[in-house]
């Protein structure tokens, strides 16, 4: 999933984008109000971590207009202050969470991977959606970049249990074993070597990598990283 930090404290906001990264997400840096427009003019986040008080503006005023462009966007205020007055506004303009700086990264981080999980699920289990990537598995299709795109429907299956899975290492004996039990006949080594290369060609596209081969284990979905 796609995140988009936008913090005017370098340290804090390195800090931050170094341990999103390393859960697995996708994400950009940005430290002016006016550098947040510009990425969320050219692309959409699933998730914003937003700073109130930034140099060039503040944001609230940031908030409300990402969610007039994209309302389904979430939002993350930080903020120095712990006024009930403050933390009121940013729930009215439709922030889903409030954290008070400083915060343990670790407790930060666990909001963050709660606070997606409940919107993948809201946005429906047999779906898998980023700023590239977008995958309906109960109709099987799927858009690269706005793009239609065709899997088989092995391919649909495969990915399927790969997005389902994000950030765990699959062997190739448990991929084996999953394909096996949906479709009801033998899937073999070799087919399997072929429907993740197949996959790959597919969707990694402009430097994104969607599965990383663990060596010696199996394969690990990390969603669209840049390689």
């Amino acid at each position: 999933m796609k995140l988009l930090v936008v913090e005017d404290d370098g340290l804090l906001n390195n800090t931050l984008c170094y341990n999103l990264s390393a859960a697995g997400y996708t994400v950009d840096a940005a430290m002016t109000k006016a550098a947040a427009v510009s990425f969320c003019e050219a692309q959409n986040y699933d998730l914003i971590v937003l700073d109130i008080n930034l140099p060039d503006g503040n944001g609230f005023d940031l908030c409300e207009k990402i969610k007039e462009r994209r309302p389904d966007t979430a939002v993350i205020f930080l903020t120095a202050n712990d006024m009930e007055g403050d933390m009121l506004k940013g729930f009215e303009l439709g922030a889903d969470d409030y954290v008070t700086k400083p915060f343990p990264i670790s407790v930060f981080r666990k909001k963050v991977s709660a606070l997606l999980t409940r919107i993948q699920k809201q946005t429906g289990g047999d779906c898998y959606t980023d700023s590239t990537l977008s995958i309906n598995f109960s109709e099987m299709t799927a858009t690269l970049a706005g793009e239609p795109i065709i899997f088989t429907p092995m391919e649909y299956r495969l990915l399927k249990v790969l997005v389902r899975n994000p950030q765990v290492v699959l062997t190739r004996q448990v991929l084996l074993e999953k394909l096996w039990d949906a479709d009801e006949n033998f899937v073999d080594e070799h087919a399997l070597t072929v429907a993740i290369s197949r996959i790959r060609r597919k969707i990694e596209i402009d430097g994104l990598q969607y599965i990383k081969t663990v060596y010696g284990m199996g394969y690990m979905w990390i969603g669209g990283l840049k390689k």
